[in-house]
């Protein structure tokens, strides 16, 4: 299964399949699993963060009852979630696809943890699909009071790498296909964010070697309680499986590096530390931005959440048939387009269905424009593979298309700078040069925004589960349209047909040139999104 950030080679991929053939059997998931249901909290005005919203809503004289912030800097996204941490009273709600034990997520755990200490309610829910190997060691915060941690969907395989995890699953490729993909972090039920971004050092420009290019949303008001329904429906399924059920303290400790000093087998951490042996790097960044939700400046608009049902991602093929899902209704609301489109999605596989609305679009004169990755940028080649595939029908259906160039210069950072989407670089001093489109957003005549976790592809259609945003504000619509057009005038390429083949194209005025092979690609790249192409089907990529 082609999953996405998972970062095996094409021949890990092989030797996971091999070691099946000899696997004597499948790990099983326990039964009979005991899940105490809980709610999100009911009194969000009675915390600070609730008086904070409530009092910025007066102030404004907003009718519309939930406001929203841009976070489109690694600074301001960073900071934000810091801040949030530092200021619950109450409780904390996060849902994540991935969260990587490394810099930036030890100081968020290291914040979670004294949050935990005084009494905040903490409900960590993870998709289980990454929680391998080193990343497994973030587990380590559901042993303090007042945490819970939860695992979505969990294959049984071994934890010491993805491979391990994936073989013991192979008895079951539906289960292994269909993941979590939705991000939600909620502090008292009164302010929350969502984007597309997971939790780690590429998400926040600290990864030194690669850079996530994304945008966040932060909302407070009636909002944030539809958010916390969606999480609440989620925390209470039955595919969400305690930690404990599944890993113990002593499994994290065997997970630990041969090279790692094992310590006593504790459920506490070693030295205080919520993740032990991490290398911080260049995280103290993130306390640099001092974020003040006092100053924030709030588009006030009519919302709403998009959120797909846990059924979605079951044990069955069926239930994505049971309901409309948050591409589905996303592409309803593409359909009331009277002008343009704006499409941000990294990962691009539309299908032909799509591409088929996207012809009747161009018929009725609204304009379509999509920015997606290029092979160079792109950090999944077989997802490159599958957009590829409809490339011509795509032009040939009257879509323009801009593929981001990889290792543009940072500029400034800051909330509506535009700086991560309007420089590759992601915004950062000493951001590396290599970096990957991860936003996804879409943007409807000027004045509907959908921001979230969804690609406009079949994966998110069919097998992932997704959460967005739907705001109806022409001011927010325009913060988050300047960025983009900054990142298709500046930094990326635009597709056109030339001959039998390509022609990218280089904006006017652009310090790089026109190519007519998959500009900045590595042979490698090419030759390994040319040898899963004919082989996955779109929606696995």
């Amino acid at each position: 299964m082609l999953l996405r950030s998972s970062k095996l080679s094409l021949r890990q991929w092989f030797l996971a399949f091999f070691l099946a053939a000899w696997a004597a059997g499948c790990a099983s998931l326990p039964t009979n699993v005991q899940r105490t249901p809980s709610q999100s909290f009911d009194a969000p005005a009675q915390t600070a963060l609730g008086q904070l919203v409530a009092k910025k809503q007066a102030q404004d004289k907003a009718r519309a009852d939930s406001g929203f912030v841009l976070l489109d800097s690694v600074d301001a996204a960073y900071a934000s979630r810091l801040t949030l941490v530092r200021a619950a009273q109450h409780s904390l709600d996060l849902q994540y696809y991935s969260v990587h034990a490394d810099g930036s997520t030890e100081l968020l755990l290291e914040a979670m943890r004294a949050a935990a200490r005084r009494g905040v309610r903490i409900r960590l829910l993870l998709d289980d699909f990454n929680i391998v190997g080193k990343d497994a060691q973030v587990l380590r915060l559901a042993f303090e009071p007042n945490v819970q941690i939860r695992l979505f969907n969990p294959l049984p395989g071994a934890r010491d790498s993805l491979i391990g995890h994936i073989v013991g699953s192979l008895n079951d490729p539906v289960r292994i296909a269909k993941r979590m993909h939705n991000k939600l972090f909620i502090a008292d039920n009164a302010i929350g964010i969502t984007g597309g971004r997971n939790l780690g050092d590429a998400y926040f420009g600290a990864d030194g070697k690669s850079n996530f290019v994304d945008l966040d949303v932060l909302a407070g008001g009636r909002i944030v309680r539809d958010m916390s329904e969606s999480f609440d429906r989620y925390w209470n399924d039955e595919l969400a499986y305690p930690m404990q059920s599944l890993v113990t303290a002593n499994d994290l400790e065997q997970l630990r590096k041969p090279s790692e000093s094992p310590g006593e087998q504790t459920s506490q951490p070693q030295h205080g530390m919520v993740l032990p042996d991490v290398e911080r790097r260049d995280v103290a960044r993130a306390d640099r931005g001092n974020f003040d939700l006092a100053a924030l400046r709030f588009y006030w608009a009519p919302s709403l959440v998009l959120s797909d049902k846990p059924g979605k991602i079951g044990p069955d093929d069926d239930e994505v048939n049971a309901g409309d899902t948050v591409i589905d209704g996303l592409l309803q609301l593409m359909d009331t387009a009277q002008h343009d489109v704006l499409i941000v999605s990294p990962y691009f596989v539309p299908g032909s269905a799509m591409i088929e609305r996207f012809r009747r679009l161009k018929q009725r004169g609204v304009r379509v424009r999509v920015l997606t990755n290029s092979l160079a940028s792109n950090d999944a080649p077989a997802a490159h593979a599958g957009y590829a595939r409809y490339r011509k029908d795509l032009l040939a259906a009257g879509v323009e298309l801009h593929e981001m160039r990889t290792g543009q210069p940072a500029s400034k950072t800051g909330p509506g700078s535009g700086a991560d989407l309007g420089s590759a670089g992601g915004g950062s001093k000493g951001s590396p040069s290599h970096a990957s489109l991860h936003s996804k957003a879409v943007i409807i005549d000027g004045r509907l925004t959908v921001i979230g976790s969804m690609n406009l592809d079949l994966r998110s259609q069919m097998k992932n589960s997704e959460t967005g945003l739907v705001i109806r504000s022409s001011g927010f619509a325009r913060a988050c349209t300047q960025p983009i057009e900054d990142m298709i005038g500046n930094g990326s390429y635009q597709l056109v047909r030339h001959g039998e083949g390509f022609l990218w194209k280089a904006p006017p005025g652009a310090n790089f040139k026109d190519e007519t092979s998959e500009p900045q690609a590595t042979a490698l790249q090419k030759f390994f999104a040319g040898a899963i192409a004919p082989f996955a089907p779109d929606e696995m990529l």
